[in-house]
């Protein structure tokens, strides 16, 4: 059967049907060959597919004492540098004496690497050479205009070791990789597919193995309200602090419910970030990239639709089955043994006895199934602030961990 016109068509219809093929045709067709260059993107500012952090928008406009009073100086850390990459740019730092074990550490969904400041700082007391990272979005990194899922991730982790003076990696080099929160997520992934180049996981209060039932009515909003509608939302709620934005119901409250999130999480919004700026709080911090990293806020909503923050089972259990088969080859080649998994043969796992963000029971039993026992846990008196208020506790369990300084 053929569909067909028929033989005679009323002279307006026969019109209006000329007018719409001819738009069809201009709209479809072949666009012609164009003779000149997509414009570049001013000097600094990175490629034209990502948003350019506060490095190339905020400080030319600021005197060097203006930036050194910023909630996050761009000079807090030693060994700082910005890494240009077809993702934009993105902000290393790295210190700590040349021969010590190499460690690089991951922050979380909301803050700077200033989460982790404390610990970096104890670990190169320690004797250890440090690498942070603000992520994809946040601090002084750009944002790239893609999904913000693990593979993205692993890709600022590895520009980031690529980026260093000295080897991390190649022929007998390894490094330690300590992840807090999201990071504890992009850490394991990091790890399911690199662990020749990995030495040791440290994971704080990680995300990953979250269970479906915790996450909260604005998580799920996050998947059916369009960005225009979303962002400033999710920009009024950061205003108020991380926890007002969380995407994880507080324990105790309902399915659903949000309510309280911001009396849970109160401890975690207050927490003083950084010893050497003694009166920024993680609120502060939040705030300051709302409002001055015009890509901070689609970066934190495409972490919570494509992050590994849940449903990470798989690649966590590719480590424990590496784990395992380390700990079977054990007794006949050690060295052997320890490449194939971790040298420690566990990944030690810190939590906060209170976290309301990460659940301690739920953690510890999700954990030890997928690394198959080959898991050590500690607990601290903290919320989910745990690395930043209780950072001395944590690192003497990273170096006891390790075997001592």
């Amino acid at each position: 059967m053929s569909l067909r016109l028929p033989s005679a068509l009323p002279a307006s219809l026969a019109l209006g049907a000329l007018g719409t093929l001819s738009l069809l045709y201009i709209y479809t067709r072949p666009s012609a060959p164009s003779t000149t260059s997509p414009p570049s993107p001013p000097p600094g500012q990175g490629p034209p597919n990502s948003i350019p952090s506060p490095v190339h928008t905020l400080f030319p406009h600021l005197t060097p004492a203006e930036q050194s009073a910023l909630p996050y100086p761009p000079d807090l850390f030693p060994g700082a540098r910005d890494v240009e990459s077809p993702y934009g740019s993105l902000r290393v730092y790295e210190w700590g004496p040349e021969e010590g074990r190499k460690v690089l550490l991951v922050h979380g969904i909301s803050t700077p690497c200033l989460s982790l400041g404390a610990i970096a700082e104890g670990l190169v007391e320690g004797g250890a050479r440090v690498m942070l990272l603000d992520l994809w979005g946040r601090g002084y990194s750009a944002t790239p205009l893609l999904p913000h899922d693990p593979r993205l991730y692993t890709t600022a982790l590895l520009i980031a070791l690529a980026s260093s003076p000295l080897s991390w990696t190649g022929a007998s080099a390894t490094f330690s990789l300590v992840g807090y929160s999201l990071g504890g997520g992009i850490c394991a992934t990091f790890t399911a597919y690199f662990p020749t180049l990995v030495s040791s996981l440290i994971l704080i209060a990680p995300a990953g193995l979250i269970r479906p039932h915790r996450f909260s009515a604005l998580n799920r909003l996050t998947y059916t309200l369009p960005d225009w509608v979303l962002e400033p939302m999710i920009k009024r709620r950061l205003k108020r602090g991380p926890a007002a934005a969380t995407a994880v119901n507080p324990k105790g409250t309902n399915a659903g419910s949000d309510a309280d999130a911001v009396e849970e999480g109160g401890s975690f919004d207050a927490a003083v970030l950084s010893t050497r700026r003694p009166g920024v709080t993680v609120k502060d911090a939040v705030t300051w990239q709302v409002t001055s990293h015009h890509g901070f806020v689609q970066s934190f909503i495409s972490s919570v639709r494509h992050g590994p923050i849940s449903g990470q089972h798989a690649d966590w259990r590719r480590i424990g089955a590496r784990l395992q088969a380390q700990h079977a080859a054990a007794a006949g080649d050690a060295e052997r043994a320890a490449r194939m998994g971790l040298r420690e043969g566990k990944v030690l796992v810190v939590c906060g006895q209170s976290d309301p963000v990460i659940d301690r029971v739920e953690l510890v039993a999700d954990a030890s199934e997928v690394l198959q026992g080959h898991v050590r846990v500690e607990t601290c008196e903290a919320g989910h602030e745990v690395p930043i208020t209780r950072s001395e506790e944590v690192v003497g369990y990273i170096w006891d961990f390790w075997g001592g300084r």
